[in-house]
């Protein structure tokens, strides 16, 4: 169960430009759990130059704000993996669970893009 980093679902992007793109996972551990995705194909954060690592963390901080104010959370989770070798960042949630508690979840596939449309 992993999201398709390169060809995401179209209804689950609430942002795109150029360079990034901001989507709703597929198989979210929590409701709004969210990716941020650097789209030229590079493997690991450090490859990424001073000023392009700067912009892809411009866009992670105003998705983190617009999850917050769309969904009414104190916290989100930021989650950089690279299991895919593909620069992405994971825009968890928080609710009710605290640290790694949160990893615990079976995630689901998304039935409902309809929170993408609200995040635009």
């Amino acid at each position: 169960m992993i999201d398709s980093l390169e060809n995401p679902n179209s209804s689950a992007i609430f942002y795109e430009d150029r360079l990034v793109y901001a989507c709703l996972s597929d198989y979210p551990l929590t409701k709004g759990h969210s990716l941020v995705v650097w789209k030229k194909p590079v493997t690991d954060l450090h490859l990424l130059s001073p000023k392009d690592f700067e912009y892809l963390m411009g866009i992670v901080d105003k998705t983190r704000n617009a999850l917050m104010k769309v969904l009414k959370v104190e916290k989100v989770y930021l989650m950089y993996m690279d299991e895919v070798k593909h620069v992405h960042w994971h825009l968890i949630p928080r609710y009710n669970k605290f640290g790694f508690n949160l990893l615990k979840h079976n995630p689901k596939k998304l039935k409902s893009y309809k929170l993408a449309g609200d995040l635009r």
